[in-house]
């Protein structure tokens, strides 16, 4: 039985398209038939669950109660994937929370399987997160995603920049998001369907919808980049750990 598994995805900075990032993950693991469950920290009202209503939970991840909701239901829980889209401004607070409670310690461990997906804005301030970050990385698998989703460009900062941040961090892993079509991104986010449904012209309810043939193309030839650049980094295994004997590390 493979080990549970946490993705957080997150930014202290807003704006940054964290959410988005979410959305394709669990589009991933849908398409893998990878069991997954996911909570929208962005209470009361959460943008991810508008997306993907049935498997997601919106809670208040700064409550003891809602971190008991998540964290001691991982081993009993059916799905053995669990996605935290943490609200803007909450990583370092986040992080800090799975330390607090020994969440990091049980990660380090072996006995969870523990990733942060680190969504990139284009500014310095962005990269400054890196190295508060950073700190509570020992025992997780973490990546930097560029996320282009909003952006055509880093603006404010260049490679050798970005590089000398990036290898502050031992095994680091490097994820671009392509830019998506703007007006096939305004459509998707119309319809509240996830990216996946969009491409099969369907509807809330699996009923048939009529998007674009256009926008549909856009939206399938983007999510290929982005589910090739997840395959590149085998999340699929990743997820699928099998857990140490006593003993291991």
């Amino acid at each position: 039985m493979a080990k549970p598994a946490v993705i957080v995805v997150g930014a202290d900075k807003g704006g940054v398209g964290k959410t988005t990032v979410s959305r394709t993950v669990l589009d991933y693991f849908s398409a893998n038939n990878v069991p997954t469950r996911a909570f929208d920290t962005e209470s009361p009202r959460g943008t991810l669950k508008r997306f993907h209503p049935d498997i997601t939970e919106i809670v208040d991840m700064t409550t003891t109660s809602d971190q008991m909701k998540i964290f001691d239901t991982l081993n009993s829980s059916a799905p053995s994937v669990t996605v935290i889209d943490v609200r803007a401004g909450l990583l370092s607070t986040a992080l800090a929370n799975l330390r607090d409670i020994g969440f990091l310690d049980a990660a380090k461990s072996g006995q969870i399987t523990f990733a942060v997906f680190h969504i990139l804005g284009p500014s310095i301030a962005s990269l400054d997160e890196i190295a508060e970050t950073a700190a509570f990385m020992n025992g997780a698998k973490y990546f930097l995603v560029k996320n282009f989703i909003n952006n055509t460009s880093f603006f404010e900062w260049d490679q050798a920049t970005y590089n000398s941040y990036f290898h502050r961090i031992k095994d680091a892993v490097e994820i671009t998001i392509p830019k998506l079509n703007e007006m096939a991104y305004e459509q998707v986010e119309v319809s509240s369907v996830p990216f996946l449904k969009f491409v099969a012209n369907k509807g809330v309810n699996d009923e048939a919808a009529n998007y674009s043939f256009v926008l549909r193309g856009y939206v399938r030839h983007w999510l290929a980049n982005v589910w090739s650049e997840f395959d590149r980094i085998k999340l699929t295994d990743l997820v699928n750990d099998k857990p140490n004997r006593p003993g291991e590390k």
